[in-house]
């Protein structure tokens, strides 16, 4: 589809464009059923392997200060 502004389209050209944007998110869904983990499994998994920094550690503001006065 061309890059066109929505209120520049027809009715019938906004419908197909909806259904394809649609249709996209659900074949995507489906792929992804396919590979066989849920979402909660793949957010359990994020969850798992997110790595956090030591207490101590500086916070990201304080990094941005220090490469700031460089």
């Amino acid at each position: 589809m061309t890059d066109r502004r929505v209120a520049e389209m027809t009715l019938e050209t906004l419908k197909a464009f909806v259904t394809e944007i649609v249709d996209e998110q659900l074949n995507l869904k489906q792929q992804l059923r396919q590979n066989g983990r849920s979402v909660e499994e793949a957010l359990a998994a994020m969850d798992r392997i997110r790595w956090t920094p030591p207490p101590d550690s500086p916070t990201t503001l304080e990094l941005l200060r220090e490469d700031r006065e460089r």
